[in-house]
């Protein structure tokens, strides 16, 4: 049996990630994928069988990378402000550069793709921040809720605007650099909000 290439493999899933998630062509093909590669659809099949044990790859990788930099926050002993401050940054950063990562799960979820990932549970670094978040709710910090309600309000008030942004480009006749810049004021709002 021959040896794959590992820089191929690597060109199709970074590739594959780009279709998918920053040019949002939820549905390309593998055809679609070989092409923006520069190989052909055969070589394709031989590094992945089918296209969704290429989605499941690149969406694994796309969530690991985020759970690393997201898990490095929460679980940091940084002040509470500060840590939400970064948090805000780091998935502001990850949505904004993947805008169609989001779309791409809730396709999935709503779907019920068996190959996304079942969730195993609350990783112990968000057991930690929540326990924080109810802490600062106790000291009178930030409005009291549940911990679980604050960090919903937290992914939504980031992703919500950046999964709606092709509505709001034309809602708003924006060019993609006007609504950029409102997104970069949205981060010092949502500290606002948060914290008052």
């Amino acid at each position: 049996m021959p040896v794959k290439d590992v820089g191929t493999e690597q060109l199709i899933r970074e590739t594959a990630r780009r279709v998918f998630f920053v040019e949002g062509k939820l549905h390309a093909t593998t055809q679609d994928i070989a092409d923006a590669a520069g190989i052909n659809r055969p070589s394709l099949h031989y590094y992945f069988r089918s296209k969704n044990e290429l989605i499941k790859q690149v969406y694994e990788e796309a969530k690991g990378e985020m759970a690393v930099k997201a898990n490095a926050v929460l679980g940091s002993d940084l002040p509470f402000r500060e840590k939400v401050e970064h948090f805000i940054t780091i998935f502001f950063n990850y949505v904004t550069g993947s805008p169609y990562l989001q779309s791409f799960l809730i396709n999935e979820i709503k779907c019920k793709n068996p190959l996304l990932p079942k969730n195993t549970g609350t990783p112990p670094d968000v057991r930690k921040f929540l326990s924080e978040v109810e802490e600062e709710m106790k000291k009178g910090t930030i409005r009291t809720t549940s911990p679980e309600n604050f960090m919903i309000n937290l992914f939504a008030l980031v992703s919500y605007p950046i999964i709606m942004k092709p509505l709001y480009l034309d809602f708003f006749e924006y060019s993609s650099d006007d609504y950029d810049r409102l997104m970069m004021e949205r981060k010092a709002m949502i500290m606002e909000m948060i914290f008052g």
